[in-house]
């Protein structure tokens, strides 16, 4: 026959041996608490996210680019150094109740588009980088950075402007970052052999440039929504942690003979690294009605 303990004693004995190891656990230093990367994801809904993006949106801060992490259910803002605490502080008093969804990550440098004068592509006073060549309505054409196309309505292969390449056809920035420039020089070449693809996080990839020449490292995110400092804001755009430099704007992202984006801006630079953005050549293709080739 078996005994059985009145009830409030038993509880008495489970506090009891609860406390035992705890404090046996403490004194061995295996109790810890969890720290912030620990811990489990907050279940935030959807409508939550999108709230926290159009606070950071509305916050006027610029310098940022910010995403959403759907594995940690967070809205991510990377701030470039130009960006004070004070900011940091204001993104966060706009999201209110729900800034505990931000993760604010620190980027080397000022983002900016990486237009700058010197060689490669020339229009406006301005150097740019050729994207992709593309066939549009039976004529050659390439794809470059919207932002390079806003300044030039011409481009050369020179800086002294004397080989012509054509007209900028169309161009679209802030928003988006593509333009379309026309060869208008039958005497230029004009390579293919890429085919058009989507980036995904963790992709390694290589960027080409006019100033850096070619640089690798992976994508970080997508539909990243960058506002530039002293210029405008893009949308849906590529993160990597590859380098570039003023003038490589408009170069080409690649995946091997993958053709993944058209090089906008960012910050840092080929020596220290940095953190840049691209347009997906996807969009600027199904804008134009273009193809690569």
């Amino acid at each position: 026959m078996r005994t059985t303990t009145p009830a409030p004693a038993r509880r008495r004995r489970t506090k009891v041996r609860l406390l035992a190891a705890a404090l046996g656990l403490a004194a061995s230093g295996a109790m810890a608490l969890p720290t912030a990367h620990a811990a489990a994801p907050q279940d935030r809904g959807a409508d939550r996210l999108a709230q926290v993006t159009d606070a950071v949106e509305q916050s006027g801060v610029r310098g940022i680019a910010w995403h959403t992490d759907e594995a940690s259910g967070r809205v991510v803002v990377t701030a470039d150094a130009s960006v004070s605490r004070a900011e940091i502080a204001t993104l966060r008093k706009a999201a209110g109740a729900d800034a505990a969804a931000l993760r604010v990550e620190r980027a080397r440098g000022v983002f900016r588009p990486l237009l700058d004068s010197g060689d490669a592509i020339y229009g406006g006073g301005y150097r740019c980088s050729l994207g992709f060549n593309v066939v549009r309505d039976g004529a050659y054409h390439f794809l470059t950075a919207g932002h390079c196309g806003d300044v030039a309505g011409t481009w050369y292969t020179d800086a002294q402007q004397r080989t012509l390449i054509g007209p900028t056809v169309h161009s679209s920035f802030p928003g988006n970052d593509y333009a379309l420039v026309r060869y208008d020089n039958s005497g230029l070449s004009h390579p293919g052999g890429w085919t058009a693809a989507e980036a995904y996080v963790g992709e390694s990839v290589k960027r080409t440039g006019s100033t850096t020449g070619t640089h690798g490292g992976e994508v970080t995110a997508l539909d990243v929504t960058v506002r530039y400092t002293g210029s405008g804001t893009v949308r849906d755009m590529i993160q990597t942690n590859v380098c570039a430099e003023p003038g490589d704007s408009g170069g080409a992202l690649y995946d091997g003979d993958k053709a993944l984006g058209i090089t906008s801006g960012g910050s840092g630079d080929c020596r220290s690294g940095g953190t840049t953005f691209y347009q997906p050549v996807t969009e600027a293709l199904a804008k134009y009605g273009a193809t690569l080739y």
